[in-house]
């Protein structure tokens, strides 16, 4: 078959050659994906992304080739006719008009084919999690471990519409450069900035306004004591009001009740410090400002923040990426029957372990398994001797319960990320219900237990306190500390018990 004599040079050949490989490279891969799962994350890069754009630029090679050689030729003085001048009376142009046909129908149904697919695979839990392995692994990991893991990333991160679309891939343009250029920090910051509304993603499942009422909520944990004592809270946690038909009157999701807003000022970017807040009575207009004169900025500082209407985030901001605490998790392995509870000392020597800071997740392994064994093996000899197959369990519950809740190669873990729901490790629900927020009119955001949680069981399994019906327990301390759960907070402990 004859084609254009401006057709036959190196540039066009490479072109047609590099084409042809890719388009290869390509259909093999697709069905390599298609019976196999060949690759996994990286087969869907190279088969939608890669490939695809080596077709392209072997296709455009193919007319620029021609052209420079056409305009040699003008330049020789062989031709005077600057545009190629198409005559179907002559087979090379018809050869030449019929392989630009086919070719283009062909090349557009794979473009189409190839967009969706690449647009698909863009969207995939894989992309998002897997690609960058070591960067996204905390992200990862934890979100496969949360009660969202049957969520896409994408539903969350970047919801409906194309407007979002965009906006997320213009974002993931910068993250591409900056893994590529290896100077992503470490951790990954939360895009605080740059997620939706909850109202666009949480409410799409839940519905704010059929929140459930009070529910009953259990708490185990075990000390780290020789017998590791079991020590557990029961306690009537006020999510809605006393009754469901009451709606969001009371309780603690209260705070996005449709009639109700509250607006916030933050002095600091994961929203902690918290100086400034405004209460707003849709139905009557009534409008109540606290603030925390202490750490109130100036006038002219506090007129250069922006004011933030709070949503479900606000507490539930690690609704997919919760990092357990050490204690945390310990505790849910010996629950779970993963750690033989009666392994004396074993929390304390858990506890000491994890309280070390590793360089990597080898380092923590290997010390988590040899500081536990030399443990039992110079204190508990015999114990040891009998129970070795426990210890090796608890061992392994132990790094297992590191290697999804602490990722020291990214510097990801509890302590990288604050969580608002709650207050025990953390400043969350005193970040306003602190009892220093006050109004001009003398009004103040209580602090008062009670608002959101009635304690009604607490103790030992042997020794375990039930309240009168009706009433409430007052919180005890599991271990004594000369009262100081009633004159500070849970954080303020809690939060530095692993620094």
């Amino acid at each position: 078959m004859k084609l254009p004599e401006s057709y036959h040079n190196k540039t066009t050949y490479f072109g047609v050659f590099l084409a042809l490989i890719s388009l290869t490279i390509f259909f093999l891969l697709l069905i390599l994906s298609l019976l196999t799962n060949f690759g996994g994350a990286y087969s869907g890069l190279f088969t939608y992304m890669i490939s695809p754009l080596f077709i392209i630029l072997g296709l455009a090679l193919i007319p620029i080739g021609m052209h420079f050689k056409r305009k040699r030729k003008i330049q020789s003085g062989e031709t005077d006719e600057i545009w190629p001048v198409w005559n179907l009376n002559k087979p090379q142009h018809r050869n030449a008009f019929l392989i630009f046909s086919i070719g283009s129908i062909v090349f557009l149904t794979l473009s189409i084919i190839g967009s969706f697919q690449a647009y698909h695979y863009s969207e995939s839990n894989e992309f998002c999690g897997l690609m960058c392995h070591q960067v996204m692994a905390p992200e990862y990991i934890s979100y496969s471990n949360s009660a969202h893991a049957r969520v896409a990333c994408v539903e969350c991160h970047v919801g409906e519409g194309a407007d979002w679309f965009v906006k997320a891939k213009i974002s993931g343009l910068y993250q591409v450069y900056a893994y590529t250029l290896n100077i992503y920090p470490r951790p990954i910051q939360t895009p605080i900035e740059n997620l939706r509304p909850a109202q666009e993603t949480c409410a799409r499942c839940h519905w704010p306004e059929k929140f459930y009422s009070d529910a009953l909520k259990k708490f185990k944990h075990y000390l780290a004591d020789e017998n590791n004592t079991e020590w557990s809270i029961d306690m009537n946690l006020k999510v809605g009001s006393d009754h469901s038909a009451k709606g969001l009157e009371n309780g603690i999701h209260w705070h996005i009740n449709p009639n109700i807003a509250i607006d916030y000022v933050h002095t600091d970017r994961i929203r902690e410090s918290i100086p400034w807040v405004r209460k707003i009575n849709k139905e009557t207009g009534d409008t109540t400002i606290f603030e925390f004169a202490d750490e109130m900025p100036d006038a002219a500082e506090f007129s250069k923040l922006k004011s933030r209407r709070m949503d479900c985030m606000d507490c539930h901001n690690r609704p997919s990426h919760q990092y357990n605490l050490p204690q945390n998790f310990v505790d849910n392995a010996i629950i779970s029957g993963k750690i033989a509870s009666d392994l004396p000392q074993f929390k304390a020597t858990a506890m000491a372990l994890l309280n070390a800071k590793f360089e990597t997740t080898i380092q923590a392994m290997d010390s988590i398994k040899s500081g536990i064994t030399s443990f039992y093996e110079t204190n508990y000899t015999d114990l040891y001797s009998t129970r070795k197959a426990d210890i090796d369990n608890a061992i392994l519950a132990v790094q297992n319960g590191y290697k999804i809740n602490i990722f020291p190669e990214m510097k990801a873990s509890w302590d990288a990320y604050v969580n608002h729901l709650g207050h025990k490790s953390y400043k969350g629900c005193f970040r306003c219900h602190d009892g220093q927020h006050t109004s001009k009119e003398g009004k103040t955001i209580s602090n008062d237990c009670t608002l959101c949680h009635v304690i009604l069981a607490q103790g030992s399994k042997d020794n375990k306190a039930f309240a009168q019906f009706g009433q409430g327990l007052e919180f005890q301390h599991p271990v004594d500390i000369d009262g100081m759960e009633k004159e500070g907070r849970c954080y303020d402990c809690h939060r530095n018990l692993y620094q």
